[in-house]
């Protein structure tokens, strides 16, 4: 058996895409020592080979399957794009790269595009590619087992229903389940909190005295857009960052005419982008010589934006402390203007309790306040919840994780056959797209489905081979910015414990 080479695989191990399926890890289940074949009634079957998934992703007819299930607990597709509707919510990666290399978009209406037009375009690949039929909307599997007798895995939902697949595909994200600090006092406060990812829209900001928790990604996006309505904006800074000015920018109507008459010119324009992260950004990332040659470049464009706060003692406690990198750079034009407000406010000890009207800090104070914002993130590294996860020897998929979270490829873990990750751990890239590496991955699982649809009952990755990639890219992290930046920080955890990002390609 042989993975057809469908995609060039971004990993270090890229070779392997090519060779047999035990070169890759992969291996069809045995009885008496021979790969298990399927028998010549069950041809349909296998032509029709059952698959479940968590999101739209590759496209249906280029695998060639038809009985696909789709399981989404919200109401429609979309994912982050469909939950995130906080003010100002958009991409920090350019529109051209963001999107997948089958189905540029040419009207993109901006360099960085916002919540609602990525929103409308994925729920259009999933009309046009013909995945919004096989959902199943308002339905969340709570559980999923693998039966080695039968090869497939039954699945159990919140409604009471059990399914059986021979594929089993978890794409829940890294970016799925807010976080939310546990402080003390929590359960007394009287007025109204929610959390960035799950906007109240019903709750009007106009005079209201607003404290907003944290002050990453989406806080960035949304405070510039909020502080003016609030009488009084509180930003309760749980580390600095380092933040640049977001060249962003509107495409005139000619450009795109131009990128549907002349479709290379996108093509170029993603190409451009791709590699500027790739030979530039990422580097600068993984790599100790081009961490310190970029490093300084990268101070100098975030510390000229922050010139742009008048107050000196306020820029020095939005210095940060850490390498550029260690932590996500961030992305505004808008941040650091709406820190000169009178009415905002930056406090940078931590809250020890949350009282009934405000917080309480460790420094004494007390900060009053009647909507709490929680911009606080995700819990990145809970990679298939809500559901548990149960392999070949009943073991639960985090107890096999126990001591952190690794899969090869990102995607296959040892013990969990016919099953695959998408987002999965060390996926998560430092610069660039994610669409890219998803799709990428999409490729890969498409191809292990042919070899199942092919004959073979189940597919496993073997535990050394695992191993091998594992120390591998373990040992390309360890020289990162995200390992030795973050030792220099003396607050971050380094990677290889919190298993999100990867090595670059």
């Amino acid at each position: 058996m042989v993975l057809t080479p469908v995609f060039r695989c971004g990993h270090p191990n890229r070779h392997e895409c090519r060779k047999s399926a035990t070169a890759v890890g992969a291996r069809p289940a045995r009885r008496g020592g021979r790969p298990t074949r399927a028998a010549p009634h069950d041809l349909d079957r296998r032509r029709r080979q059952r698959v479940q998934r968590d999101r739209p992703g590759h496209r249906p007819e280029k695998g060639g399957f038809e009985d696909i299930t789709i399981f989404d607990g919200a109401d429609g597709p979309g994912g982050v794009w469909r939950d995130n509707t906080y003010p100002g919510a958009a991409c920090d990666a350019p529109s051209h790269l963001y999107s997948y290399s089958f189905e540029p978009k040419p009207d993109w209406s901006r360099r960085f595009a916002e919540q609602h037009e990525i929103l409308a375009y994925l729920r259009h690949c999933a009309d046009k590619y013909g995945l919004t039929p096989h959902f199943r909307f308002r339905t969340t599997v709570t559980d999923a087992h693998f039966h080695a007798a039968t090869g497939r895995w039954r699945l159990h939902t919140g409604d009471g229903g059990v399914h059986e697949y021979d594929l089993f595909v978890a794409a829940c994200g890294q970016l799925s389940n807010p976080a939310v600090p546990r402080l003390p006092g929590l359960d007394r406060f009287a007025g109204t909190a929610f959390h960035s990812a799950r906007w109240n829209h019903d709750h009007a900001l106009e005079g209201r005295r607003v404290a907003v928790v944290g002050n990453g990604a989406s806080a960035v996006q949304f405070v510039p857009l909020i502080a003016p309505a609030a009488a009084h904006l509180t930003i309760f800074q749980r580390e600095a960052h380092w933040i640049s000015r977001k060249p962003d920018r509107l495409y005139p109507r000619r450009r795109h005419a131009l990128n549907r008459r002349l479709p290379a010119v996108q093509r170029l324009s993603r190409l451009g982008i791709f590699l500027w992260f790739e030979l530039v950004l990422n580097p600068a990332l993984v790599s100790p010589r081009g961490r310190r040659v970029l490093s300084a470049p990268v101070r100098l464009l975030c510390r000229y934006a922050l010139r742009s706060v008048r107050d000196p003692r306020l820029r020095r406690r939005l210095t940060p402390r850490y390498e550029p990198g260690c932590k996500r750079i961030l992305t505004s034009s808008e941040y650091y203007p709406a820190l000169n407000r009178p009415d905002v406010a930056v406090v940078d000890s931590p809250i020890v309790e949350i009282t009934g009207h405000g917080a309480r800090t460790a420094d004494g104070g007390r900060h009053a306040f009647d909507t709490l914002i929680w911009a606080t993130g995700f819990r990145s590294q809970d990679f298939v919840a809500p559901m548990r996860v149960f392999g070949a020897h009943r073991q639960e998929l985090n107890a096999a994780w126990k001591d952190g979270a690794r899969a090869y490829l990102g995607l296959a873990v040892t013990g969990f056959p016919n099953f695959f990750l998408m987002y999965g751990p060390n996926t998560n890239v430092g610069s660039g797209s994610i669409v890219h590496m998803l799709e990428s991955q999409a490729a890969y699982i498409v191809q292990a489905a042919r070899l199942l649809a092919g004959g073979a009952t189940s597919m496993d990755v073997r535990a050394d081979v695992l191993d091998r990639f594992d120390a591998a890219a373990q040992e390309r992290l360890s020289t990162s910015v995200w390992n030795e930046g973050a030792a220099t920080a003396g607050t971050s955890t380094p990677t290889a414990a919190t298993p999100t990002t990867g090595p670059a390609p």
